[in-house]
Order: structure tokens, then C-alpha cells, then sequence
């Protein structure tokens, strides 16, 4: 294993960033490579003790000659949300300096060649360093797999239209509840930066292919068994896609999780400010009309309460976990069986 570091320029003189990145190198030069990151939103910790779980499992495979392609792994991959801090309370969604999500905006390059990255010197603020660096780690890998997590979730993966049911094996091998199917624009997230230099290739080549960002369930599910089961995970993705050889593992059987486009979420926004009362958790399935939160708005008033009901029957992916609200802040990810009436393209969330 190889171990450096990256160096970005902060936005004024003295200031600096860093962070590591590990390599394994690969015995076979035509085997697929991975590259894993995680805490994009640097606050998201799932993924980033998921692969620090997953690295005695490489070193080991390291130490016995069975990693057949290069792997890269950045389990801190945002420095500059890492350092922020408002009031005591760490904000690593938003670069504060440009009020721009860190999951957002990435160059959109037209094929695997680190060349059409832009400059970055030529980049104007330190977020636009960040991605264009992470994207000049990542591009030229075949499996690239983004770790982040939700407010309280399920775990689940967001997969281009375009690699599934090639990816099914993915989802099987990672043991995720959900998979979210996805096409177009998404705000230009890294996921559709790391899916668009790939596809001007054929259909048998872009399949062999792995792009997705990861949501391991909640902010708050940073746990020692659930990182090791993760870890897992992430090196039988790597056995099953030829990564890594261990004849130990089967390979993965189909997935029997919930699969939908995202045109069938339905959001379900807060009709009234006030305290939440969920009715219902992540992985709940619920008939139209069922009780989803009750919003208390105005305490011990008459219609001092504003119910939230299903739309449609599906499965509960996720809800917020803050129990206050402003009035339309989305509430809830429901998978429905059909198109949503409040159906959004790109992202569902800023």
C-alpha cells in the first residue's frame, strides 16, 4: 500500500488544505480498477469508517498476491467542509465561501483524460480545487463508488439507468436495501461527473462499468458493526467485479431489495411549521392514505395539528431527522410503484 497526500490552496494566503489518499496496486494491468470515496459532505461518516474497516481486508489480500487491479481509496475526501464549523455545529454540505453544495457544479469532461480537467490554478475558489482534484484521482477507474449517507435511511444506492441491471450484482454484493435509478442532469454531482466521460462507449463497455454514490443510511449510524458489515460489503463489490480474487466468496445472487426510478419519489413537504411526529421509519412499507407525521404547529390549539398521509402505497427510504420544521421542508423519501405527481428531475435535493 502507498500512502501520499493532497494539497489544495486555500482562498487566502497561510491556508491550506489536505488530505490522504492510499493506493493498492494491481498484479494484472487489464484487470478493472476502483477508485472509493467518501465524506463528501464531510460530515457524512458512514462511508469513511466503512472503508477503514474495509482496509485490513485489502492488506491482507495485498500480502497474499490477490489484488489483480489498482485501488484507490480517499476516506476523507473533503478537507475544506471537514474544517467548518457555524456555532459549534459542523456544516460540510455548503462550501460557506460560495454557498455552493460540495456535491455539485464538477467539471463535465467528454471522455477518461485527466487533460480537459480544467486548470486549477486558473479556478477561482477553493471548493472548485477540491473537485477538480478528486476527479483527477477517480477518472480512468472502471468502479467508482461515492460514500455518503442520509438523515435517517435506509441503505441505498443511486445508479445511472444506464448500468442497470448490469449494476444488480453491485447492490447483491453490498447487501443495500434500495436502489434508485437515475438519468440526465443532477446538478452535475460527482456521480454524473465520473458517468459522462463513459458514455460515448458501447453498451458492452459502458457496462462494465460501476458508478454510484452510496447512501449508507443515517448521519448517526456511525457504528463499529455496522462499518465492519460495510467493509464487507465493499470488498465482495470488489471480489465480484474481479478487483480482488478470493475464491472463498460465491458470487452474489440477484437483488431482492426495491429498485424504482426516482421519478416515483414522493418527497411529502411539511404542510405547517412545527414539531414533527413521524408515524412511520425507514424500511416501513404503507398503503395511500396511511399516516406518515402528524406536524404540531400550534400546541394545545384546536386544528392545532396538520397530518401528512401517503399518496400512494410504497416503501419508506428515508426521513429527516430533525423534528422541527419549516413549512414545505421535505419530510420523507417514499418510493412509490408509479410516477409521483410531485416528480423532480436532476436532484431531489438541493
Amino acid at each position: 500500500m502507498e500512502k501520499t497526500i493532497e494539497r489544495l490552496q486555500g482562498d487566502s494566503e497561510g491556508v491550506a488544505y489536505e488530505f490522504p489518499v492510499f493506493r493498492f496496486s494491481g498484479t494484472d494491468k487489464a484487470a478493472p480498477s476502483a477508485y472509493l470515496q467518501a465524506a463528501l459532505h464531510a460530515g457524512e461518516l458512514p462511508g469513511t469508517v466503512a472503508i477503514d474497516a474495509l482496509m485490513p481486508k485489502l492488506a491482507k489480500a495485498e500480502a497474499e498476491g490477490r489484488i489483480r487491479g489498482d485501488i484507490t481509496l480517499v476516506p476523507w475526501a473533503n478537507p475544506v467542509g471537514r474544517a467548518q464549523y457555524h456555532f459549534t455545529e459542523q456544516e460540510g454540505r455548503f462550501h460557506l465561501g460560495t454557498r455552493t453544495n460540495f456535491n455539485r457544479d464538477f467539471p463535465l469532461i467528454e471522455r477518461q483524460d485527466t487533460s480537459l480537467l480544467p486548470d486549477e490554478t486558473q479556478l477561482k475558489t477553493v471548493d472548485e480545487r477540491l473537485k477538480a482534484r478528486l476527479l483527477r484521482l477517480s477518472v480512468g477507474h472502471d468502479i467508482v463508488l461515492d460514500l455518503h449517507c442520509d438523515d435517517e435511511s435506509v441503505a441505498y444506492l443511486y445508479v445511472p439507468r444506464q448500468l442497470w441491471p448490469a449494476m444488480e450484482d453491485c447492490a447483491a454484493a453490498m447487501g443495500v436495501d434500495a436502489v434508485l435509478l437515475w438519468e440526465g442532469a443532477s446538478g452535475a454531482a460527482f456521480e454524473e461527473a465520473s458517468l459522462q466521460p463513459l458514455l460515448s462507449k458501447d453498451k458492452a463497455a459502458l457496462e462494465r462499468h460501476a458508478v454510484t454514490t452510496v447512501e449508507y443510511r443515517g448521519i448517526a449510524d456511525v457504528d463499529g458493526a455496522l462499518a465492519e458489515s460495510d467493509g464487507e460489503g465493499l470488498y465482495r463489490l470488489l471480489v465480484a467485479r474481479g478487483v480482488i480474487d478470493d475464491s472463498r466468496l460465491a458470487a452474489p445472487g440477484p437483488f431482492k431489495g426495491v429498485v424504482a426510478p426516482l421519478e416515483n419519489i414522493d418527497m411529502m413537504p411539511a404542510p405547517k411549521a412545527g414539531a414533527v411526529l413521524y408515524a412511520v421509519k425507514p424500511g416501513d412499507r404503507v398503503e395511500k392514505g396511511d399516516l406518515l407525521a402528524t406536524i404540531v404547529h400550534a400546541p394545545g390549539e384546536p386544528d392545532g395539528r396538520a397530518q401528512v398521509r401517503a399518496p400512494q402505497a410504497g416503501y419508506i427510504l428515508t426521513r429527516r431527522s430533525h423534528r422541527i420544521t419549516r413549512r414545505y421542508d421535505d419530510l420523507v423519501k417514499l418510493v412509490g410503484s408509479i410516477r409521483s405527481q410531485d416528480a423532480r428531475s436532476g436532484t431531489l435535493e438541493v
